[in-house]
């Protein structure tokens, strides 16, 4: 666990506007301090981890929740590229999707995804997956060091 004072570094990769707010209501309501950032799509992920362009000042994510379904490079290229770079490797990955589908588990976990999670439609249920994703990830993991 990171030291309560600090606040732990999150970065979404969604392009669905409401799944975004959604998710930062549910965080806002943590009892655990954190920051948000969001890339709404792939290509702006790698630049904001890779600290490129607009994102030269970015913080490191201690941890990313990612969608499969995104414009310009989706969620496996993106998990491919963060898991085979030396410096963001470590970072752990949370897939956050609405498909179900086994290839796209099994090619998640085969590109070394941390956990796959299916959105559910539900709103009620998406909060409390939500809630289980910090209180599992913010609340219990130990991150690696910077």
């Amino acid at each position: 666990m990171k030291e309560s004072s600090q606040p732990i570094e999150i970065l979404m990769v969604e392009d669905n506007p409401s799944d975004v707010r959604l998710t930062i209501e549910a965080f806002k309501d943590a009892k655990v301090l954190n920051n948000m950032s969001v890339a709404t799509d792939g290509e702006d992920a790698l630049k904001f981890l890779k600290r490129e362009g607009p994102y030269k000042d970015a913080p490191r994510p201690d941890l990313i929740l990612l969608d499969l379904n995104l414009p310009k490079m989706n969620g496996k290229e993106v998990l491919g590229e963060i898991k085979s770079d030396p410096d963001l490797k470590r970072i752990p990955v949370v897939v956050l999707t609405t498909s179900d589908n086994e290839q796209d588990v099994r090619g998640a976990y085969d590109l070394h995804v941390n956990a796959y999670v299916r959105k559910p439609v539900d709103l009620d249920q998406f909060i409390k997956i939500v809630e289980a994703v910090e209180g599992f990830w913010l609340s219990v993991v130990k991150f690696p060091p910077k």
